[in-house]
């Protein structure tokens, strides 16, 4: 789905940005600030009663969305983080994997197998820019394909030029996500630069 090309440009990006902030730092994630991820943490969480139910967040980085998610749903049942760069993934296991209710995937959700799972949800990982036509709805629907109740993503509509990330339209996003379901939803309301969208089985 994305070339070696693609993915080489995406670990040269954060690696640029661990040498410059230090492994652990938010902003090896490409965050300008730790409250913007923040942000878009809460309106992810907006999703569904995640109590009982198996998460799947696809690139991962450090997995800073498990411990949100967790302490507003202190039921849920299982959280998978997938990140396919290997600094950030050990630094999410380094955190989280003693914890019984987390595992880790060290590979690009991108490629091979997914745990299927209630809820995934993707923050951010979506918007590095690929060389390959059609990409972002490629991957929006093998995300899809691996729920059993709905998808949760973020993407950018505005953004200065840029070699790495990459805006959308939102209304071309809503569009192709409604040929997967007939309930979507999107949220734009809290960040000029932003949107998220919901899928629904």
């Amino acid at each position: 789905m994305s070339s070696l090309e693609d993915s080489s440009k995406i670990f040269r990006y954060h690696r640029d940005q661990m040498r410059v902030h230090g492994t652990g730092n938010p902003l090896a994630l490409g965050w300008k600030n730790p409250n913007e991820q923040m942000i878009r943490f809460e309106v992810l969480a907006q999703m569904a009663d995640l109590n009982g139910k198996k998460v799947l967040d696809a690139g991962c980085g450090h997995a800073d969305l498990y411990p949100f998610l967790k302490e507003r749903y202190p039921q849920m049942a299982h959280y998978c983080g997938v990140e396919q760069i290997p600094e950030l993934v050990k630094e999410a296991m380094r955190r989280y994997q003693s914890s019984p209710d987390t595992s880790f995937l060290p590979r690009s959700f991108l490629h091979g197998y997914l745990p299927v799972s209630d809820y995934v949800f993707a923050c951010g990982s979506l918007s590095y820019r690929s060389s390959k036509p059609g990409f972002i709805f490629d991957a929006i629907k093998r995300l899809y394909g691996a729920c059993i109740s709905g998808l949760a993503f973020n993407l950018l509509k505005y953004m200065p030029a840029d070699e790495t990330l990459v805006a959308y339209d939102p209304e071309n996003i809503i569009s192709h996500c409604r040929t997967l379901s007939n309930n979507v939803v999107l949220k734009e309301d809290y960040d000029a630069a932003d949107f998220t969208v919901f899928i629904y089985k």
